[in-house]
């Protein structure tokens, strides 16, 4: 039996919207901390790929960690830990908030050697990005190749291999969850668990349990801006520590001092709606609809997925879903985005 009205008219009008547009989708509300909604329709599973929501799960909470530990602060350059980087004067920050002037995207799984070890894979990766030209607008430009950097400048900072960075922001953070990557595109529970994203025409299968995303897939199924995989469990897990972190309840060692300057926007109004690696909403047409507080942090995946915080309402939206098996140009969802978020809002209200 449902817990509430308002969970249970949500869960209508989900039922009612998701046709032609994902196949399934969970969803997870916290007011106040409190669990008040948690949402399956459709043909749903227990794993998804969280895809750019990897960004801040894995790299974001990364250089918090980092930057409590004094390893870089706002003034710190990609190259003072990429020594041979040929954009000197780019910071970290330009990096987290997508002002570095990098490019958004490259399909480098196209020019990268499959048959070459890891190692050889990465390598030629940097070379290929150290010779991209560097576009520095004002505007911040939303970009997979900066992400890439800054995994890179967390393997100089901890010297340590992605995989390993995150075995040890797992322990210290998410200890409680099932959440992590992949390693050479080997899923962790059986294939049947994990929500299928995508028959792709490369790859030649549905893929499901493997990363959708095409040049972390290419680099063995771990990186900075795509790769990870959990149940929505864990991914509210996620949203309940950050708010904990920003309100300094959290049993961890980032005080909310950090957490609240990583969730602070840090570009100029109309450069960017970008706090520290989070999102933050859109003045005009946000995709997360017109009731979160400019105040509010999250981030979006690809295959359908996101996380959101807002810290005036004290409210928490946690979403899975494998949008892209219906085809990844269909934008239905992008639609449906900001009109969920509005419900969840006006249903709470009514309540």
């Amino acid at each position: 039996m449902k817990s509430s009205s308002f969970e249970n008219r949500l869960e209508k009008q989900l039922l009612e919207a998701i046709p032609g547009v994902t196949p399934g989708l969970v969803m997870q509300i916290y007011k106040m901390g409190r669990k008040v909604a948690d949402i399956s329709v459709g043909d749903t599973a227990t794993y998804y790929d969280f895809a750019s929501v990897t960004k801040v799960v894995f790299t974001t909470q990364a250089f918090m960690k980092a930057f409590e530990e004094g390893r870089w602060n706002l003034s710190s350059k990609v190259s003072d830990f990429i020594l041979d980087f040929p954009h000197r004067d780019i910071l970290v920050q330009e990096c987290l908030n997508h002002s570095s002037g990098l490019q958004w995207w490259e399909p480098f799984y196209q020019v990268l050697d499959l048959d070459s070890s890891l190692e050889e894979r990465w390598k030629r990766l940097y070379e290929i990005i150290y010779r991209l030209p560097l576009d520095k607008k004002p505007q911040s430009v939303y970009s997979d190749v900066g992400f890439l950097i800054l995994g890179k400048v967390l393997c100089e900072i901890y010297q340590k291999p992605l995989i390993d960075i995150w075995s040890q922001l797992k322990q210290d953070f998410y200890a409680g969850t099932t959440m992590g990557f992949h390693p050479e595109n080997k899923f962790s529970f059986a294939q049947k668990m994990y929500a299928p994203t995508e028959n792709t025409g490369w790859r030649k299968k549905v893929i499901q349990g493997e990363v959708n995303d095409d040049n972390t897939w290419a680099l063995g199924g771990v990186a900075p801006h795509a790769g990870l995989f959990g149940s929505i469990d864990d991914l509210s897990w996620y949203g309940l520590m950050l708010r904990a972190q920003i309100q300094g309840i959290a049993r961890n060692s980032i005080r909310s001092k950090t957490a609240q300057l990583f969730a602070t926007k840090s570009r100029p109004d109309g450069q960017g709606d970008w706090a520290l690696g989070f999102m933050m909403p859109s003045f005009e047409g946000s995709l997360v609809g017109k009731y979160f507080s400019p105040q509010s942090i999250g981030h979006w995946g690809f295959t359908g997925t996101s996380i959101w915080y807002d810290p005036y309402q004290d409210l928490t939206v946690a979403i899975l879903s494998n949008r892209t098996l219906l085809g990844r140009e269909k934008k239905e969802f992008n639609l449906l985005r900001p009109q969920l978020h509005n419900w969840v809002i006006e249903g709470l209200r009514r309540s």
